[in-house]
């Protein structure tokens, strides 16, 4: 697994270096294999503001602008990127700025345009996020700001190894209470607000295989914008832990199950007929998975299911025909109590894919989560995809 330390700090914050918070890792039994800088060496690169973009007079490609860092004046910068607009925050790399490979930036001249510095890409900063074009930061962030401090880019993300009996650590608050224990101190657990329920719809749900799944809850939330740009924060953290943006809907999930380790899932509200079953598979059916591929299922497969069919795979894989897509608008967030010897199945069972949620599935973690859940999911979706009015609580 990989974290953030700074992520994890928020938790706890013993007063050690790096080094020696590693060494405790190891020491717990949670083998640090590796450390590594979450972006470049750099210096000298800040906040800007476009002011100005206009086509370059002799260069179809470049466009020559002017930019706000905060100083005295506006600066003269020529940018290729095919997203330079005007209005649009900025990573700008200023007069004197050391970027890495020691690539100093110099005033010059771009087919005779005057340029004072660079509009920088995620890729020219050492960041390894694959975009197209220079960086587009929100528009509340503050123009000057040092680009190293707005996004907390002195970090240091650690992969560990874990033995299968440490599941509970696959995540940061299983990391930070290891962490606590061995410096004596508390742990800081985050506040949430309960989000407070405002439509009355239900969703049914029936548990046919409730030996299998004791607890199974399910939550809406509408009017999704699954178009919205997740909070760069979110995705900084995500990335840092090696997990890829997607959509809000995808990383709110992913967040959870990395900060918490609670793995959850969810569903387009719409592809979803009522009653929710949980059940075992029956005799030959199959279930087209989120990648494309087709699981034939067998009688020991849990699955989440509708009138029409499997929905997903309790607590390995989603269904195709009932997920989240760009067009979609209202979803169902499900969290489950999954016991050990249920996800033990036969690899020529199903198409299986040991993803994180699945071994913290298998290691019997989730219960005092999904005990809580239906707070936290809420509290980030309210802040990045969603009106706050239309949450529900089931």
């Amino acid at each position: 697994m990989k974290f953030s330390e700074q992520w994890a700090r928020e938790w706890v914050n013993p007063a050690v270096s790096t080094e020696q918070l590693c060494d405790q890792i190891t020491m717990l039994g949670l083998e640090v294999d590796g450390v590594e800088n979450v972006a470049g060496d750099f210096t000298g690169v800040v906040v800007g503001e476009v002011v100005e973009c206009a086509q370059h007079p002799d260069a179809d490609k470049l466009r020559v602008t002017k930019v706000d860092v905060g100083g005295d004046r506006l600066l003269d910068i020529v940018c290729g990127a095919p997203n330079c607009r005007k209005g649009l925050k900025v990573a700008c790399a200023i007069e004197g700025a050391v970027l890495p490979e020691n690539f100093k930036i110099k005033k010059t001249k771009l087919r005779g345009q005057p340029s004072e510095g660079m509009l920088c890409s995620f890729s020219e900063l050492g960041i390894d996020i694959e975009s197209e074009g220079i960086i587009e930061l929100p528009q509340d962030a503050a123009i000057g700001t040092d680009f190293r401090n707005y996004l907390n880019l002195d970090d240091k993300a650690i992969e560990i190894s874990l033995t299968p009996n440490r599941a509970d650590c696959l995540s940061i608050a299983g990391i930070a209470r290891e962490i606590g224990v061995v410096n004596k101190l508390s742990v800081n657990q985050p506040h949430f607000d309960v989000v407070p329920a405002t439509i009355s719809d239900k969703i049914d749900i029936e548990l046919v295989a409730s030996e299998a799944c004791p607890r199974y809850l399910l939550r809406v939330v509408k009017n999704v914008n699954v178009k919205a740009a997740t909070p760069i924060w979110m995705k900084e953290k995500l990335r840092r832990c090696g997990i890829r943006s997607i959509d809000p809907v995808v990383d709110i999930t992913n967040y959870i199950l990395l900060e918490l380790g609670q793995p959850m899932h969810a569903f387009d509200a719409s592809k979803v007929i009522q009653p929710v079953q949980v059940r075992f598979a029956k005799n030959d059916e199959e279930l087209v998975l989120l990648d494309g591929t087709t699981a034939k299922l067998q009688s020991n497969t849990l699955l989440i299911a509708d009138a029409n069919g499997p929905l997903a795979m309790a607590g390995i894989f989603g269904g195709q025909a009932s997920g989240v897509t760009s067009e979609t608008q209202d979803v169902i967030l499900e969290a489950a109590f999954l016991p050990h010897w249920l996800l033990l199945v036969e690899q020529d069972n199903m198409v299986y894919i040991r993803t994180l949620h699945t071994v913290l599935n298998e290691e019997l973690i989730l219960n005092w989560h999904v005990m809580r859940w239906n707070v936290q999911p809420h509290y980030y979706s309210k802040s990045v995809a969603v009106k706050p009015e239309k949450l529900m609580k089931l």
